[in-house]
Order: structure tokens, then sequence, then C-alpha cells
């Protein structure tokens, strides 16, 4: 599967889990409300600094958004 597929998939996951909607999580992360549903349909090249930032809004380990299973 495409990595970005997979990240979005996993962030979308665990922001479901964690009961955050998608403007909730992109105000956490300080990134623009629109940024979010592009990510997590894995049309998104997303950098290193814009992973961070979602795994620090999540509170978890950036490791975790590349796990197979999210």
């Amino acid at each position: 599967m495409d990595i970005r597929k997979k990240f979005g998939e996993n962030v979308k996951a665990i922001r479901i889990q964690k009961n955050l909607s998608q403007e909730k999580l992109a105000l956490k992360a300080s990134l623009d409300r629109t940024y979010i549903p592009s990510i997590e349909k894995g049309e998104r090249n997303v950098s290193i600094v814009v992973i961070e930032k979602i795994a620090k809004a999540l509170e978890i380990e950036i490791s975790i958004l590349f796990n197979e299973k999210g």
C-alpha cells in the first residue's frame, strides 16, 4: 500500500479513536482545517514537520502513524 494512504488511514483511525473532528485535530496541530481531509485520503505528501505536529496533536509517538494497524 502507498505510504501516504497508510499514513492517512492511521491518522483517521487514531483521530476517530480519540473522538476528534478533523477541524479539532487541525486546530490542535496548527494546520489549516482543509488540510486534514486530504491527508486522511492519502492525497498529500506531508513533510516531517507536519507529521510531528499531527503526532503531538494526537498525543502519540510518530512511529505509530506508520504502523500497519495504526
